[in-house]
């Protein structure tokens, strides 16, 4: 038994056909067959349903396709532990949020690429909700999203935070002095829902303050509820310091409100059964390069590594 021969039947079951897996993993449609074959033979028993049009696993190809999921982890686990960072091939589906895209995330891209050069990216830009659930799903290795998503199954580790102040253009809403929270709740109040980890943090803490806003109009895009508030539709919670340049050039103001909004805690997420050396160091990479503060961050100078 190879691993070639598990990969093959590894990707049929996850991508569904054989064409599929010949393209996945960059080889013909009849070597894939060839392969499946081999082990069909080597156990005298059939793996896939040919009676289906479609590639459907037996009840002991399922079995198959479980032992084949657990080895191939364990060989990229030893690859990654016992290789040396520069000679590592894998695919890394790394699921972040608008602001980490918007910020930070050039800075780490390019660290990993200076670390793990033979490494391949992909980079995917949702909602929180929608990266808890893709990697879940298995569609993600890993996401780094706001800690709002407690689950035992998705271990997690703390690597930055964000603090957000209560923003409007200026005028909207007057600002000679502090401002109580239940009395800005009077005002159109721009939030960004419950597909957002920011969202749904501070819908949770304005209801433990016992307030509910009555006007409220729903964004999920970190850009457009930006510009509905620099527009005076209404009052909304914004990144501070990654948005000073548009507090300084007097398009938004930052308003004094008691209380103040709390910060909100970044984690990076994984699937228990996923942690490898690889997202570990990739996890503290992103500690490492985590910056809130600057929008639009260039990417670390490309130097070999130490």
């Amino acid at each position: 038994m190879t691993f070639k021969q598990l990969e093959a039947l590894y990707w049929i079951a996850r991508l569904g056909g054989f064409a599929q897996a010949a393209s996945h993993l960059h080889t013909s449609q009849s070597a894939i067959s060839k392969r499946v074959r081999e082990l069909e033979q080597l156990f005298d028993t059939e793996l896939f349903d040919r009676s289906q049009r479609t590639a459907r696993l037996t009840e002991k190809g399922e079995e198959m396709f479980v032992l084949a999921s657990k080895l191939l982890e364990q060989r990229d686990a030893a690859v990654e532990q016992f290789g040396k960072p520069g000679v590592v091939e894998r695919r890394i589906r790394l699921g972040v949020t608008e602001l980490s895209a918007m910020t930070w995330l050039p800075r780490l891209i390019g660290l990993i690429q200076r670390h793990y050069p033979k490494v391949i990216l992909e980079p995917d830009v949702d909602d929180s909700l929608q990266l808890r659930d893709k990697l879940q799903a298995d569609e993600l290795d890993l996401a780094i999203v706001p800690d709002t998503f407690a689950d035992p199954r998705l271990p997690h580790k703390v690597i930055g935070q964000v603090n957000s102040a209560w923003m409007c253009k200026p005028g909207v809403v007057p600002t000679g002095g502090p401002v109580r929270l239940h009395e800005l709740a009077r005002h159109r109040m721009l939030v960004q829902g419950q597909n957002s980890g920011t969202g749904r943090a501070y819908d949770a803490w304005m209801k433990e303050q016992g307030v509910q806003p009555a006007n409220v109009i729903v964004v999920s895009n970190l850009v457009a509820l930006t510009a509905l508030t620099v527009s005076g539709l209404g009052v909304s919670y914004l990144p501070r310091e990654c948005l000073q340049p548009l507090v300084a050039a007097g398009m938004l103001a930052v308003l004094d409100v008691v209380p103040a909004l709390p910060a909100v805690r970044y984690v990076a997420m994984h699937k228990g059964a996923h942690r490898s050396a690889l997202t570990s160091s990739i996890v503290a990479l992103a500690q490492e390069s985590c910056d809130f503060t600057r929008m639009f961050q260039a990417q670390m100078a490309m130097t070999s590594p130490c």
